[in-house]
């Protein structure tokens, strides 16, 4: 039996760093779609995407196996693989440079700024770090090693080959990734720091805020400190210990100590503009240590990037 094609097809690169979207058609026992296009209207029938997979098909927008341009009246193939990329609504640019840390043939590491989002998620895909970098540094197979938040700014690790990918992502599974953060947020000396936040950490996909569990066995484990204070202000260090979403600005929330910029914590904010560059978040992501699984290097790497809040408050309101 003959096997269908599972590779992209030439003629449909990475757009933009972004993959093509691959789709195999399933059984068809009772013989419902005569053609390809009436599979694809009824699957993305009442859907955002209707409209768009038929405007891509007309235009000779998916492919088949070998770069074959596909057709709505190309007889329905069960079993077949076809590549397309989604029509994506326009994106406002994040006027704000990646500046690399460390690359070698293995390992990129990079300062990502702040409302940049590390990789493609709801309408954030172009610009993201992983597309914008695959694109400037001519790196089509790069792949992220973790995640840091679009509102974080700081160091984020990225596998340069598909084959190092699951050396790189073990290293955080397994803890093995020494990882230290920066952070402003209002002073209050009744909070008696260094401490070691421990609680139960739920995030709900869909819902913005992550939320503690009272009484429930803790999850989620942080060091803060306080490096200086100055004008109401404290300059914090805050080292996790595990590596929950959104942990360092629940357990800075949770002391009473929300983070400067913060659109989520204690409080979620109105949608803002996404072109609104102001009072970014004052989280930084400072400090990557680990050893290279790939090389056995033992790298120490450090942000370039400062908080701005912290030496210059009025221009940090005021924005670029």
């Amino acid at each position: 039996m003959r096997r269908r094609s599972t590779i992209p097809p030439a003629p449909l690169p990475q757009r933009a760093g972004i993959d093509p979207v691959r789709l195999r058609l399933p059984p068809d026992p009772d013989g419902l779609w005569p053609d390809l296009g009436a599979y694809l209207t009824a699957r993305y029938a009442g859907t955002r995407g209707a409209e768009s997979m038929a405007r891509l098909l007309e235009s000779g927008r998916v492919l088949g196996p070998g770069g074959r341009v596909l057709r709505p009246r190309d007889p329905y193939e069960p079993g077949a693989f076809l590549w397309f990329h989604r029509d994506m609504p326009a994106e406002p640019v994040v006027p704000f440079p990646i500046r690399v840390v460390h690359r070698d043939a293995h390992l990129l590491v990079v300062d990502k700024p702040h409302f940049l989002a590390t990789t493609p998620r709801g309408t954030h895909v172009f610009q993201t770090a992983l597309a914008r970098l695959r694109v400037e540094l001519d790196l089509p197979a790069l792949s992220p090693a973790h995640r840091l938040d679009r509102m974080t700014a700081g160091l984020v690790m990225f596998s340069v080959r598909p084959e190092d990918r699951g050396a790189y992502q073990s290293l955080f599974e397994q803890r093995k990734v020494f990882k230290e953060y920066e952070a402003v947020a209002r002073h209050d000396p009744r909070v008696r720091l260094p401490r070691t936040v421990r609680s139960h950490i739920v995030k709900v996909r869909g819902e913005m805020a992550a939320v503690e569990v009272a009484g429930a066995a803790p999850n989620a484990e942080s060091v803060v400190e306080l490096i200086a204070a100055s004008g109401g202000l404290g300059r914090y260090r805050l080292t996790p210990r595990t590596g929950r979403t959104h942990q360092l600005r629940v357990h800075m929330n949770g002391l009473g100590l929300p983070i400067l910029g913060d659109p989520v914590y204690p409080v979620v904010a109105a949608a803002a503009d996404p072109a609104d560059y102001r009072r970014p978040l004052q989280l930084l992501a400072r400090t990557l240590a680990f050893t290279d699984p790939v090389t056995g290097i033992a790298h120490h790497l450090e942000s370039g990037l400062t908080l701005r809040a912290w030496d210059d408050l009025p221009g940090w309101e005021a924005g670029p």
